[in-house]
């Protein structure tokens, strides 16, 4: 492909910069479009207000392990029959 004068100079013109005095002027004229604004909906902000509560709570529930705790003080007995029979029981419901 060849590309004769005429249109390389066509070409350099349309990259040339562009006078920057009037980009300027002409940013200087324009009227201000405001602030940004973000608007939260009511279920935006009940989400908020229940992610904080989360992230504030205890992940132990100290209630419960005190409860544990004192219901199994001592040492537990575990029938290991029992308890083979139990875990059969389950896995054959599947």
């Amino acid at each position: 492909m060849r590309i004769g004068v005429e249109a390389y100079n066509q070409i350099m013109q349309v990259s040339k910069p562009q006078n920057t005095k009037n980009v300027k002027a002409a940013k200087s004229t324009t009227p201000s479009m405001g602030k940004d604004e973000v608007q939260i909906s009511s279920m935006g902000r009940s989400m908020q207000v229940a992610k904080q509560a989360v992230a504030e709570a205890s992940d132990i529930r100290e209630d419960k392990v005190a409860e544990m705790k004192a219901k199994y003080s001592g040492d537990v007995q575990v029938d290991t029959g029992d308890f083979a029979d139990k875990l059969l029981a389950k896995f054959a419901g599947l």
